[in-house]
């Protein structure tokens, strides 16, 4: 049967009201949109939806609301991947964030005492998601209440040290680590790392009796930084192996009892002498119920989300030299709408990226090197080299024309590349194209030699 046109007009309606209510649109372009759409609220268009079904006679009455909500399901679809979470569903109750309180573990359960509570803030997250390898900055699992978008592309800057640092025991992996970081401080690293009152820093809210433990200089750029991504994250890494095979020997001894990688999570958060003294998961304390136990309960809980969005990420290579600093440089801004002619060796103009815009921002910026403002004139930079020997912070160049090539990328490894693709998408990861070039502008274990 057919259905009635006004019936697809409301699903299209319902759709785009969330829409635009979901984005950062101008206030001028929301407010024509809300008043074109103001007569549709969500009442009288249920209303009318209802009536014209009732109207039909009843053997096509069931079909007709099924085309209407499979319309209406199809808008969301392709609408929600681009919109903020909870765009086009009712947003989740809001929680408290738990409070971490990171102490090593020990085998002196007094010596193990929690630190001071941390404050709440509003933390952002990044989610990925995208068929194969063709991946884009999307809104964050749905289990964070208060969650906005992300610092464009940080999560993409860990995910390769989530994945070593994942991969130093059985017990830990790359997706328990990354939702842990996502429940301490929401990726947040460098000067805007929250500090705690009571001293807990960086990414990995790492108290500095801890730090002088764990810290390690990771990435061997000469120092132990605990405000930045490597060094954080592999402390993270160790911690919690060493915490995990502690608690794993006391239960074989009798000691506690529990989920193995629960009462680690736990100890993270409020050290392995509570778990100790409480013979399992903390409890006997107010700060456990609230706090340690919500906040081993939502790492547990995340752990797939972020193993699906970690999952075209963690093949990565780590980013040493220029050459990975270029492909970081190009990662800040994973989502950022492709704008013909935007961006600089200073950033984004125009509210985004074209394709050479990209590169010139991310080659200025890992090395201090002016390129040339369009593809064409960019491939006669540097040395074409052949395809299986590109590095990461290579770039690529395809689509061939008679003037030269009109597109060009950045290699990021295993067959991936990072680039702004056309009008109406994003700065995103993907294969590499067919027919592509390499060509090295820097050399990429070098080290910066200017900075402007």
């Amino acid at each position: 049967m057919s259905v009635d046109p006004s019936t697809l007009i409301v699903a299209v309606v319902a759709a785009t009201g969330a829409f635009i209510q979901g984005t950062d649109a101008p206030p001028e372009i929301k407010d024509q949109a809300t008043q074109t759409l103001e007569s549709y609220s969500a009442p009288s268009t249920d209303q009318q939806v209802s009536d014209l079904i009732t109207a039909l006679p009843e053997p096509v009455r069931a079909p007709a609301q099924q085309a209407v909500d499979d319309v209406t399901a199809a808008a969301a679809a392709a609408l929600e991947p681009h919109l903020p979470f909870g765009a086009l569903t009712p947003p989740p109750s809001t929680e408290p964030e738990p409070t971490p309180q990171q102490v090593a573990p020990s085998s002196d359960p007094e010596s193990a005492s929690p630190a001071p509570a941390l404050p709440s803030s509003s933390l952002a997250y990044a989610d990925y998601s995208g068929s194969g390898t063709d991946t884009v900055l999307q809104p964050v699992p749905a289990i964070f209440p208060r969650a906005s978008l992300a610092p464009v592309g940080s999560i993409a800057l860990f995910a390769p040290w989530l994945r070593k640092a994942g991969s130093i025991c059985d017990g830990i992996k790359p997706a328990t680590l990354a939702a842990l970081y996502a429940a301490e401080n929401g990726f947040q690293y460098g000067a805007i790392a929250p500090v705690s009152p009571s001293g807990a820093l960086g990414p990995g809210q790492f108290m500095p009796g801890t730090w002088a433990i764990y810290g390690k200089d990771a990435d061997e750029d000469g120092k132990a930084d605990v405000l930045g991504i490597a060094d954080p994250v592999m402390a993270s890494g160790n911690l919690l192996c060493d915490t995990y095979e502690q608690i794993d020997a006391w239960k074989r001894q009798g000691r506690v009892s529990g989920d193995t990688l629960d009462l680690t999570i736990a100890a993270y958060n409020a050290g392995s002498g509570a778990v100790l003294r409480s013979g399992g998961m903390p409890s006997g304390s107010p700060d456990y119920e609230t706090q340690t136990k919500p906040y081993v309960a939502k790492i547990r809980a995340t752990e797939p989300s972020f193993a699906q969005l970690l999952a075209p990420l963690i093949g990565l290579p780590l980013g040493d030299g220029v050459g990975g600093r270029v492909v970081e440089s190009a990662f800040r801004y994973l989502g950022l709408p492709y704008v013909w002619g935007g961006g600089n060796v200073n950033g984004p103009s125009g509210g985004g990226f074209d394709c050479s815009g990209l590169t010139s921002f991310a080659v200025h910026a890992a090395a201090g090197i002016a390129l040339p403002r369009t593809s064409e004139t960019q491939w006669n930079v540097g040395q074409e080299i052949p395809m299986d020997q590109a590095q990461p912070g290579d770039l690529l160049f395809g689509n061939w024309q008679s003037g030269g090539p009109g597109h060009v990328a950045i290699y990021i490894g295993n067959g991936q590349m990072i680039h702004a693709p056309t009008t109406g998408d994003v700065v995103r990861i993907a294969d590499v194209f067919p027919e592509m070039k390499a060509r090295r502008v820097v050399s990429p274990a070098s080290t910066p030699t200017e900075r402007q």
